[in-house]
């Protein structure tokens, strides 16, 4: 395994960290909050975003305009289902989610979610350190590599799995200072 291919996979991860953080809301209207909304449509679990134009006309309301009127009843179900605790006002041809005002209650229970997937995103990144360094450690036990070059790469591979939760840590910093700003 390549070291390239390692920070790769670690950039992939901080995406995925990155995405997850933009579907917990702040009090500000964003579509993104709605990127995990599945809709079972025709009996296939669709995301939100394939069936229906998404936008913010303002700072508390986001409105999804679905392309198939006929398919509004799913989505106003599959948003109430979700654990957005938003309630969907239909007025028949666009479904509006008014963001309300968060309490300091519910934005330290935002924070510590936030907490739990940049938790999430750092065990992906020692996963993928864990497996980069039982790669090197069969070529060296295949005596492909010497041992002290077995040692040189695996702690490469530390610095830039360090390197990486970092980044994952400054993303959390970040998101916590959104939600907990008034």
């Amino acid at each position: 395994m390549k070291l390239a291919d390692i920070k790769d996979n670690m950039q992939k991860s901080i995406e995925s960290t990155q995405r997850a953080f933009n579907s917990i809301r702040t009090g500000r209207a964003n579509a993104s909050l709605l990127d995990r909304i599945t809709v079972d449509y025709y009996g296939t679990e669709t995301p939100l975003k394939s069936l229906a134009n998404i936008n913010t006309p303002d700072s508390t309301t986001i409105a999804i305009a679905p392309y198939d009127k006929k398919s509004m009843a799913q989505i106003e179900k599959a948003i109430s289902l979700s654990d957005l605790g938003l309630t969907p006002n239909n007025d028949g041809q666009v479904i509006r989610l008014n963001i309300p005002q968060l309490t300091t209650e519910r934005r330290k229970e935002l924070a510590k979610q936030a907490s739990k997937l940049a938790e999430e995103g750092k065990v992906a990144l020692r996963n993928i350190r864990r497996e980069a360094v039982e790669s090197v450690r069969k070529q060296e036990k295949n005596h492909e590599i010497p041992e002290d070059e077995a040692r040189d790469l695996q702690e490469q591979i530390q610095k830039v799995t360090d390197q990486y939760s970092s980044k994952v840590e400054e993303l959390l910093q970040a998101k916590e200072k959104e939600i907990l700003t008034i």
